[in-house]
């Protein structure tokens, strides 16, 4: 098991322009992270191809592993047949990315809908243009030693059921999922119920926090709802409402021995909240 950082994390320090990727990573070793997650927000490694190379370096130099390269798409509510297909060539696009970046996992969403559409017939209705489009890019993907995968976030295909009824049906070997312990909240699903549903599909695991209010009790600002109304706030791994030590037990007695990327959203400054959260989830598997 390897515990590291997404650079998502650090979002506050690189959207005031306090870091760059380059700083990220260097930061990551540095509070003895072992590899570091790319989520490209803030800088663009289509825009700014130079960048790629010197992450790589920069990952090479402190000693961490790049462990995942992550991006969003949507194969859905797209106004064309040549609008899907430049979707779906875009996400090669990022798989020789994720190629030239060294990395053999790389997520890429699937589909995203307002929440008064996300309906389960809308879901069945969806689900084969969704299904040949990660079909495409995981055979496309597989040519480069690269296992893709979606992950529980956006409402839409979120819930552990909904993830695997699209891994099911693409039937792709290095087509898997990036297990969120914490977004099943955002659908109101039990973390360690879904865990248990989804960690035999997992390709990396993202290590996740929040603090759950009931819908009854607004705390204000600094939180959003769920999709049935209840509150959720960012929080430091261990430090949210999360049975963290239940969700650790689970992964350990599944055998997972891969990746841990820890993703902090909260309040709290992202460098101590970011430290903190690497050190509970290091204690957290050793306890579990």
């Amino acid at each position: 098991m390897k515990v590291g950082l997404s650079t998502y994390s650090l979002q506050q320090a690189l959207n005031r322009g306090d870091m760059t990727v380059l700083d990220a990573i260097r930061f990551i070793a540095e509070q003895g992270g072992e590899h570091v997650e790319i989520v490209p927000m803030g800088y663009s490694l289509v825009d700014q191809p130079d960048l790629i190379g010197q992450i790589r370096d920069t990952a090479a130099e402190v000693g961490i592993d790049i462990s995942n390269y992550a991006i969003g798409a949507n194969f859905v509510a797209l106004e064309s047949e040549e609008a899907l297909e430049q979707e779906i060539r875009n996400v090669m696009n990022h798989v020789d990315i994720a190629a030239a970046l060294g990395v053999t996992r790389m997520r890429h969403d699937v589909a995203f809908r307002p929440a008064h559409e996300g309906t389960v017939a809308q879901f069945e209705t969806d689900l084969p243009i969704i299904v040949q489009a990660c079909r495409r890019i995981a055979d496309y993907a597989a040519e480069r030693g690269i296992t893709t995968s979606l992950e529980n976030h956006g409402y839409y295909v979120q819930s552990s059921e909904r993830v695997r009824r699209v891994l099911h049906e693409t039937a792709r070997d290095n087509f898997k999922t990036t297990l969120d312990v914490g977004n099943f909240l955002c659908v109101d699903e039990d973390p360690i119920s879904a865990v248990k549903n989804n960690i035999p599909y997992a390709s990396m695991v993202h290590a996740k926090d929040f603090y759950l209010r009931p819908e009854s009790r607004n705390p204000g600002e600094g939180w959003f709802q769920t999709a049935h109304g209840n509150y959720l706030r960012g929080a430091i791994v261990g430090h949210g409402d999360i049975d963290m030590y239940g969700v650790f037990r689970v992964l350990k007695q599944s055998g997972y021995d891969g990746y841990i990327s820890v993703e902090f959203e909260g309040m709290e400054d992202c460098r101590t909240a970011s430290r903190i959260a690497m050190d509970n989830v290091r204690r957290l598997w050793e306890e579990a």
